[in-house]
């Protein structure tokens, strides 16, 4: 049984699929966590970028 392990070569087609499988199921995870976590952010770069310019505007810019 020993002789079976040590001659293996390479990485058979079962552990390709279950490297496949652990890769799919981070992106998907992934995907499910930055899906709840970028509307709020958009809303915050959103909210920095109105104040930053609306500050300038107030300043009168370069005279």
């Amino acid at each position: 049984m020993n002789r079976l392990f040590k001659i293996r070569k390479g990485q058979n087609t079962v552990e390709y699929l279950l490297m496949l499988a652990v890769v799919v199921g981070v992106v998907l995870i992934a995907g499910m966590a930055l899906k709840n976590y970028m509307p709020g952010l958009f809303q915050k770069i959103q909210g920095m970028i109105s104040g930053a310019a609306g500050s300038l505007g107030a300043g009168g810019g370069n005279q």
